[in-house]
């Protein structure tokens, strides 16, 4: 009875889990503004998108191109930065490398509100213009955190002599941080990057609050904007199940990846 009901939790958990998605990735298939009305099978909405023939596909699609654009160039700073200070707090010793992870881990577990407010106070105290630069700015904030996280364990698990023996070796510390610590360290730097994306993609209270009054809009916060209109574009359904089936196909890959890796080891 006890590994019935675990299972059963476990399937439960999966179907409320996966249910929505499932929903929305059905009615992607008719041509229905309404979402949960079946107006017959309709591959109208996915041309729509793809051609960009909806009404207000300027603003849906300039949403999707700065997503992605804050999202790439958030990830990639994150994870340079996240990688050099994960090494940085690995050298630490005792108290100082105690404190440190501890305030490395605060922003991970801070309210998005709380940050995105600080930010937005921090930014009109500086006199900093707010657009694209001062949410990719925040973005890297919060990201950054999330890259230590994934590398330091990569740390923990090389042999620290590689390094000093590539020194010994005649290889500056430029060389051997290229050469030697980010091939050991770069399925970590992957993960990172992979985590920062799918965070700087999937937020929206930081950004609403350090986007200024410019316009910028990212998916997110485009979508809060629709719904207040009264209703959600019914083209967003086929596009929330395009990205759905990217992020799937990708964590499939690195799941393979990992555990060939794991063979291999």
């Amino acid at each position: 009875m006890r590994k019935f009901f675990a299972r059963a939790y476990i399937w439960i958990l999966l179907v409320v889990m996966y249910a929505p998605l499932v929903f929305i990735a059905i009615f992607s298939f008719t041509q229905s503004r309404v979402l949960g009305s079946w107006e017959g099978f309709s591959t109208q909405l996915y041309e729509n998108l793809l051609t960009g023939s909806m009404q207000g596909n300027a603003s849906l699609i300039a949403a999707v191109k700065n997503t992605i654009l804050i999202a790439l160039v958030a990830a990639f700073v994150s994870m340079m930065l996240g990688t050099v200070a994960a090494i940085g707090i690995h050298n630490l010793k005792g108290r100082k490398k105690k404190a440190i992870t501890f305030l490395n881990n605060v922003p991970m577990i801070n309210p998005d509100i709380i940050t995105g407010v600080s930010l937005f106070l921090l930014f009109v105290f500086l006199g900093f213009a707010q657009g694209y630069l001062s949410v990719i700015l925040a973005h890297i904030t919060f990201c950054t955190p999330y890259v230590v996280l994934s590398v330091m364990p990569k740390l923990q698990r090389m042999n620290p002599n590689i390094y000093e023996a590539a020194l010994d070796l005649g290889a500056t510390p430029g060389q051997a941080f290229w050469k030697v610590l980010v091939p050991e360290l770069k399925s970590g730097m992957v993960s990172g990057f992979i985590l920062a994306f799918t965070m700087s993609l999937d937020d929206f209270a930081v950004t609403f609050f350090t986007r200024g009054t410019i316009g910028l809009d990212t998916l997110s916060t485009y979508i809060y904007t629709d719904a207040r209109k009264g209703g959600l574009t019914p083209e967003l359904r086929p596009l929330m199940t395009l990205i759905f089936l990217v992020v799937l196909i990708l964590l499939i890959i690195i799941n393979l990846r990992q555990a060939k890796q794991n063979k291999q080891n």
